[in-house]
């Protein structure tokens, strides 16, 4: 079997909700340039649509994305509007609502909770959507999330929001947001060179409450908005040597072995990278590989 023939069943399911998604996705933030939002240089459209349309035909079920993902001249959400539309009845896309980029590409004063019905409207309206199927409330930086999380709440029970999700959170935010609404999804940073002690204990409460843990950069790493890190330690090099595999793979299949409630989002803009990615997900670590690369993301720490 090689990577072209390697679909998202791979990798196994999990339910955000009642919503099943194979568990490993695709992040939209790369689909609009070479670096993410204003940095680098825009994508080829038709490359970004190929690269959409060709993960449906792998298999996958789960896009994330934001209405904030565009660079100078490509919109993540209406490049996943143009290629996908009509919908597959089993996609599930997740966004996110918070922060704020104004029409310059410069970030702008986050939303106060009586601004998210707006953030939630205009991702409506780009995707072509009467409903979103799962929301992050993106939390930036503030000390409680209660009064935001509850306007999404409100906004679930009209009828705009299936599920919801929250991100860049602390421990203590996953529990000030289950008073208020269900919570189906964490989304928050974590790599296998970026040891947090915060971001390993949310991912043990979430695999406790049945709630999906979404890392964020987990193949970038380090280089964060500028892409894969190329920056692999030695022993992510000798796994992949191992399994005929490349280091960015072993990453993603690290990432999901934390938990099988752990989903993969690796961004790409690529049609090769976007194969490897879903391919990832039939990699499976064995014997001492799991603690090596631990000991390795100790280290790193």
């Amino acid at each position: 079997m090689t990577s072209e023939t390697i679909t998202a069943d791979a990798a196994g399911t999990w339910e955000l909700g009642d919503l099943p998604v194979r568990r490993v996705g695709l992040g939209a933030m790369r689909l609009t340039g070479s670096a993410a939002f204003h940095h680098g240089t825009p994508s080829d459209r038709e490359r970004s649509i190929a690269v959409l349309r060709k993960a449906i035909e792998l298999g996958v079920t789960h896009i994330d994305t934001a209405a904030f993902y565009f660079s100078a001249t490509r919109s993540a959400n209406e490049l996943i509007n143009t290629a996908l539309a009509p919908y597959p009845d089993d996609l599930v896309i997740a966004t996110k609502v918070g922060p704020f980029r104004g029409y310059d590409g410069e970030w702008g004063t986050s939303a106060r909770p009586d601004q998210l019905r707006g953030h939630v409207e205009e991702n409506l309206r780009q995707l072509g959507r009467d409903h979103l199927d799962v929301v992050y409330l993106r939390r930036m930086r503030q000390d409680s999330i209660a009064e935001h999380f509850g306007a999404l709440a409100e906004l679930r029970q009209a009828g705009l929001i299936r599920h919801l999700g929250i991100s860049a959170v602390e421990p203590r935010h996953l529990a000030e947001a289950q008073a208020i609404a269900p919570v189906v999804c964490v989304q928050n940073r974590y790599a296998l060179d970026r040891p947090d002690s915060e971001a390993d204990e949310l991912l043990r409460l979430c695999g406790e409450q049945g709630i999906a843990f979404v890392p964020f950069y987990a193949v970038a790493g380090d280089a964060g908005e500028g892409g894969a890190t190329a920056a692999h330690d030695d022993e992510v090099r000798a796994v992949a040597r191992a399994h005929g595999v490349s280091p960015a793979q072993v990453r993603i299949a690290w990432t999901l072995h934390q938990g099988p409630h752990v989903l993969a989002i690796p961004g790409t803009g690529n049609p090769g990278h976007l194969i490897e990615n879903v391919a990832a997900g039939a990699v499976r670590l064995t014997g001492d590989e799991p603690a090596r690369l631990n000991a390795a993301r100790e280290q790193a720490g």
